[in-house]
């Protein structure tokens, strides 16, 4: 029977938690006090690993091995024990007896606790059961588990915990270590297939005086000896260009950018992207090289090309298809652009789809909206997006025959994009004009428009050949192939916001403390609406259903800078998705937890291709012309589907 001390954290009460850290601690003290301290030990002997004893039983059974790993179950039984352990590759059984060991160190054995780390020294053999064991000669403790862990299928479960203690994680849950072995192979993979193709792997700055090769807001630092402010990296495009001006004909990278944008199930502020430029070639050569390396990889990680995402089964062994944004938006929305004359008239009939727009926006900006509405949920089975309207396309060359278009492409999978790819802009000139473009829409407000490189339109000068460029995220085709529902399921440690600010330190103590004093609050330049002079009757006003709801996740919704996507508990047992245009005002993750006040009856709204059921209810008003928000938020102490009177 397992001793007392070995309960799972999940089983126990704070108290006895607490209780069973201190005897730990006690524990190590005296092991230190006997000169038995286990952190002064540097090395074991280990010869194999638990599935290499499983594997090669017939050739090792009475053979002795050395194993080391954390200590996961006990079964104490009079003389002789039974304890489990875990290493890299699994976990092993061993059989522990004082006559085989001896009495003092049995008696040790007996007070190890589960999670401390020990090795074994033994002979391999087979229970009466036929389980597979290590027969202990000796057993040493590595290092003391001063923690208690948490119980192995219940004890891990708050998602949050998970991700910020991940180390706990990797030790209790073993599919989530499956799953970053497999990240490492998909890693592996792709180099291997870029480097069989003749490309060259090189490193680019990751600190850059100017943010290029993508549409993000980048995260702003400052080099003190220098005295300028920098940027990390919003993509690798730049610098990789300036390589095959130089001569590189094939290269790639895979790296670390960093995007200031929001967080949500598809988006970590720092990922890994991987980009590859190949000379005297167009977009069509990186939609042969994209589809074959996404097929090949999966084949070499996977044992197939069959792969099963989101409920839906994916043939990544077939052909993907090919469709222009044009022909795609016509096919789910009944809007052929092609026979849309400008800009005006895209507005109107965005109007008439309910398509939301902003001022600046001309005819591509709105083609781009009604893909993005209409078109990428329906995209499941693996699809090329080719020519993008040139108003999105920065970087890209313009189609010889439909000036208005360029050759890229777009890779979606399940509503996803996993790729975008380019026929390169080489000609500096028209470039210069794009950047010029980008400027101005810089200035209009979008920050996440391009800055004018002169370097790199120097290098442009000098001459780059015809080149196809490839962009695939990394995490996204980790969550593909390992059908992981958040892309922080496949960062080791994802972005996360800390749970308690440092707090000041105080360098004199108060002489007395003074009473508290409420803060003084001006409202003089405040602005607010009239109030309304026609009344509603009781009866109508009694049919808005206002509820507390409490706030389950938050993400901004992708590609538009006011909204942000609610998912929310109204206590009927069923998440209610709520958008609200608000992301000026608050970033999402600070919202997670709360408490808000939502009318639920509201017919569904469909925004950005999602449908909007309710609104969220915030206080508005006006300060020196601004306009400013409050967010309406409650004490967590109201339920959620409470209703308001």
């Amino acid at each position: 029977m397992a001793e007392q001390n070995n309960q799972p954290a999940q089983e126990m009460t704070q108290q006895e938690l607490s209780e069973q850290i201190k005897i730990r601690r006690e524990k190590l003290a005296q092991l230190q006090a006997e000169g038995k301290d286990p952190f002064e030990i540097t090395k074991c002997e280990v010869t194999h690993h638990s599935d290499e004893i499983k594997d090669n039983f017939d050739e090792l059974e009475g053979k002795d091995v050395a194993i080391a790993g954390r200590l996961m179950s006990k079964r104490i039984m009079g003389k002789a024990s039974f304890c489990n352990i875990q290493d890299r590759n699994g976990n092993i059984q061993s059989y522990v007896s004082r006559n085989d060991i001896g009495d003092e160190a049995y008696a040790a054995f007996k007070k190890f606790d589960i999670g401390d780390l020990i090795s074994i020294k033994g002979f391999v053999f087979k229970t009466k059961t036929g389980e597979v064991s290590v027969h202990a000669k000796e057993v040493t403790l590595l290092s003391k588990s001063l923690q208690v862990l948490p119980e192995k299928f219940h004890g891990l479960k708050d998602q949050e915990l998970r991700y910020r203690q991940r180390y706990l994680d990797l030790i209790v849950n073993p599919e989530v270590r499956d799953t970053f072995i497999k990240r490492s192979r998909i890693i592996t993979e792709i180099r291997k297939f870029l480097d069989g193709k003749g490309f060259l792997e090189v490193e680019t700055p990751v600190l850059q005086t100017i943010p290029g090769g993508a549409s993000a807001r980048p995260f702003i630092t400052h080099h003190n000896t220098l005295d300028i402010d920098m940027y990390c990296r919003i993509a690798l495009e730049l610098p990789l260009k300036r390589l095959i001006v130089g001569g590189f004909e094939r290269v790639y990278e895979i790296g670390r950018v960093f995007r200031n944008e929001g967080i949500s199930v598809r988006h970590n502020p720092e990922f890994t992207l991987m980009e590859l430029y190949q000379a005297y070639t167009d977009y069509n050569g990186m939609m042969d090289i994209t589809e074959e390396m996404f097929r090949t990889v999966a084949q070499n990680v996977l044992g197939t090309t069959k792969v099963v995402y989101g409920g839906h089964e994916l043939d990544l062994g077939k052909p993907f298809a090919r469709k222009t944004m044009v022909d795609a938006v016509k096919e789910f929305s009944g809007v052929d652009f092609d026979q849309v004359a400008d800009t005006a008239e895209a507005k109107r009939i965005a109007d008439e789809h309910h398509v939301e727009y902003e001022e600046r926006h001309v005819k591509g900006d709105i083609l781009n909206l009604f893909f993005e509405e209409f078109v990428e949920k329906n995209l499941i089975q693996p699809t090329f997006i080719i020519d993008y309207p040139v108003e999105i396309s920065p970087l890209t060359k313009r189609k010889p025959d439909k000036p208005e278009f360029t050759e890229r492409f777009e890779l979606f999978i399940v509503g996803r994009e996993y790729g975008n790819a380019y026929s390169e802009l080489n000609d500096p000139i028209d470039q210069r004009h794009r950047f010029e473009y980008q400027e101005y829409l810089r200035e209009a407000g979008d920050d996440e428009a391009n800055m004018i490189d002169e370097d790199f339109l120097t290098a442009l000068e000098y001459g780059m050949p015809p080149t196809g460029g490839l962009g695939v995220g990394i995490d996204r085709f980790v969550m593909l192939l390992t059908e992981s529902v958040s892309i922080r399921d496949v960062i080791l440690f994802p972005t996360m916001k800390p749970l308690d600010m440092p707090k000041k330190a105080e360098t004199k103590a108060p002489a007395a403390v003074a009473a508290p004093v409420a803060e003084k609050i001006d409202f003089s330049n405040v602005k607010v609406e009239p109030l309304f002079e026609e009344f509603v009757d009781f009866d109508t006003f009694a049919k808005s259903d206002y509820r507390a709801v409490k706030v389950k996740a938050c993400e901004a919704v992708p590609k538009s800078k006011k909204l942000l996507k609610f998912v929310l508990d109204d206590g009927s047992g069923t998440d209610r998705v709520i958008l609200s245009g608000i992301h000026e005002f608050y970033e999402p993750e600070e919202l997670v937890g709360k408490t808000c006040i939502a009318i639920t009856n509201l017919p569904p709204r469909n925004m950005m291709g999602i449908d909007s059921c309710g609104m969220l209810i915030s206080a508005v008003h006006e300060v020196d012309g601004h306009e400013g928000l409050n967010l309406l938020m409650v004490d967590d102490r109201i339920p959620a589907g409470a209703k308001l009177y």
